[in-house]
């Protein structure tokens, strides 16, 4: 009988294997993180200490920089460590550990934002009764709602990806432990964890985009009913951050998960995974704040206060 041996860490592969692009790499990454820290810190806190902000849509925002500063922290810092160290291995338990909390906090934004898509319908098509229907209450079981789903479905699949067995093969072709690099790896039959893993993934998304398509349509038909131009304007800026956001975010998504990971191209997903497990956290605060009035109002207060003791 031919000896095998289980898993106890895996390999990551990792971006690239030139030396000459390591440093190069780390050099972007530790900007792309450094940028992404700091703008999502700040969001939050801006939040925080500006009374004129604590409404549902900055606490939503609030708690979308929070996801997208966990998640990208779930996988930026062992990404530079590797290329930096050249330290490729990583153990099944903390291997198993970023899988879960990558795709608990990416979940939960999953859920955050069509929570913000009924924020933006409310105040758009019904502004007079944005303040009874927006409750403080009502913020905080979409925002709860979204993190217990969020974490469910991370349990599910992850769950579901290490109760299948790992023997021998353990070089994941990808730069952290994502649920279709690993899943591909195993030696037991993975036909029924590949179709829960696209079911789910599938129907999450369809749910989403759905609740999504239907409060921009009628934000839509309510700005194209505006004489108003002034109010056209107004309406149309509110939007346009949340609709930026949410179609980079779900036309990346899409193309990750809604195929097999046996149909995958292991070198097309890298590209794909740097743009949402990096870029996004990082675009997310300077689509919502660059814009933005009240926030740009906000931070201006805030570097007064800061330069006036030194003054």
């Amino acid at each position: 009988m031919e000896n095998t041996t289980e898993v106890s860490e895996f390999i990551l592969l990792g971006l690239t294997d030139d030396p000459e692009l390591q440093v190069p790499l780390f050099i972007m990454f530790a900007v792309i993180y450094l940028i992404t820290l700091i703008g999502n810190l700040g969001i939050m806190v801006l939040i925080l200490l500006d009374s004129r902000l604590h409404t549902p849509m900055y606490f939503f925002l609030s708690n979308l920089s929070l996801v997208d500063l966990c998640y990208s922290s779930a996988v930026t810092p062992r990404v530079m460590a590797g290329l930096l160290l050249g330290d490729k291995a990583i153990s099944y338990n903390a291997c198993a550990a970023q899988m879960f909390f990558f795709a608990a906090f990416a979940s939960v934004e999953n859920y955050l934002l069509p929570s913000m898509a009924y924020d933006r319908y409310v105040a758009v098509c019904k502004p007079l009764h944005y303040t009874t229907t927006m409750t403080t209450g009502v913020c905080a079981s979409l925002a709860m709602g979204s993190y217990v789903f969020g974490f469910l479905f991370a349990s599910i699949h992850t769950g579901d990806t290490f109760s299948l067995s790992f023997w021998e093969a353990n070089v994941v072709h990808h730069f952290f432990c994502d649920v279709p690099a690993v899943m591909v790896l195993s030696c037991s039959d993975r036909h029924v964890s590949e179709l829960v893993l696209l079911y789910v993934a599938s129907f999450n998304i369809c749910i989403v985009l759905l609740v999504i398509f239907i409060s921009y349509m009628f934000i839509f038909i309510t700005i194209l009913k505006m004489h108003s131009s002034s109010g056209y304007q107004k309406a149309l800026s509110t939007c346009a951050s949340h609709f930026t956001a949410v179609s980079i975010f779900y036309g990346t998504v899409i193309f990750m998960y809604s195929q097999p990971s046996s149909s995958h191209s292991m070198d097309t997903d890298k590209i794909a995974s740097v743009f949402y497990t990096m870029v996004i956290p990082m675009l997310n605060p300077l689509v919502y704040s660059l814009r933005n009035k009240e926030v740009k109002s906000a931070l201006r207060k805030v570097v007064l206060k800061a330069k006036l003791p030194l003054g």
